[in-house]
């Protein structure tokens, strides 16, 4: 089973569609407890990182992620999911992360519109099993207005262009993360989490 967690903030019900649509076993999660013995745990998100941070620590999830992350088991982190993997952020004020992979967060510096929203190319470095089947020039959907630096260059799979390269995608051992919407991605974004069910 897919635990889905629920932590008030977040683009959920899209996200649980998906997984379902791929034949996937996913249910929403609102305890610790209830997401423990669960086999792969996704962390969906959109709004503030401190916001997100906040309901994460107050719930209970950030240990749950924290013990996930040390036994091996999958996490699949999704836009702010994906920021909170990391130690800090710049997001109205420093606010601290869960701190799994080193790294920070930062607003996009760019002329182009601020937030990014809407289609963009993947530019791969890397495939990790997320992206197995899915083309090179494959475009997902964005909504953000910042994006990870990680200090560790090996982590990083995709970068994605707008108006200057960030890091889209990120994958290590049994964690997974993207700054684009999968749920909202159509046919390739249901390609990268029957990917992650299988794992």
């Amino acid at each position: 089973m897919i635990a889905v967690l629920d932590y008030g903030i977040g683009n959920l019900g899209s996200v649980l569609k998906a997984f379902r649509h791929v034949g996937a076993e996913a249910a929403l999660v609102t305890r610790p407890d209830a997401a423990r013995s669960a086999d792969a745990l996704v962390v969906p998100g959109d709004g503030a990182f401190g916001a997100a941070m906040d309901e994460i620590q107050r719930r209970g999830f950030g240990d749950l992620l924290r013990e996930a992350a040390s036994a091996g088991r999958p996490v699949l982190g999704i836009c702010i999911g994906m920021q909170i993997l990391f130690e800090e952020s710049s997001e109205h004020g420093r606010h601290r992360g869960l701190g799994l992979l080193p790294g920070h967060v930062k607003r996009l510096e760019t002329t182009l519109p601020v937030p990014h929203m809407g289609w963009n190319r993947l530019e791969v470095e890397r495939r990790p099993k997320l992206l197995e089947g899915i083309p090179d020039d494959a475009h997902f959907y964005f909504v953000h207005s910042y994006f990870v630096v990680p200090e560790d260059a090996s982590v990083i799979a995709t970068r994605t262009d707008h108006g200057g390269r960030f890091v889209s995608m990120i994958a290590r051992d049994n964690m997974f993360a993207t700054q684009f919407h999968p749920e909202k991605s159509q046919r390739v974004g249901l390609k990268l989490l029957d990917n992650f069910a299988k794992l």
